[in-house]
């Protein structure tokens, strides 16, 4: 299980640790690295953006062979452009910071 805690990920452990396969509990929370960002970006430092989610269940996935190495490629590259964003403008890219669920 793969838990995004937007939180200590300690508290979320200390639930788990005595319970039966806790070695498969996983949790990304708050890791207080940094400095004050965008958003976005204190996501993608504490790992809990979409990207690191999937790099980290593609990790636990061995069997998705050759497509979970593409997808993994693919994923790493996909971060690199929000954080130059960062870097030059001092906010996030439109494409996140204007993004709106569609149903």
């Amino acid at each position: 299980m793969i838990f995004a805690f937007h939180g200590y990920p300690t508290l979320v452990h200390r639930l788990a640790y005595r319970r039966t396969n806790h070695a498969n509990f996983h949790v990304h929370g708050f890791k207080e690295e940094g400095t004050t960002a965008t958003p976005f970006d204190m996501l993608v430092r504490n790992e809990l953006d979409r990207f690191h989610l999937a790099l980290n269940a593609i990790s636990r996935l061995p069997r998705l062979g050759r497509a979970g190495a593409t997808a993994t490629r693919e994923l790493h590259a996909r971060l690199k452009a929000p954080a130059r964003f960062v870097r030059e403008h001092g906010d996030d890219m439109p494409m996140i910071r204007d993004w709106k669920w569609q149903p």
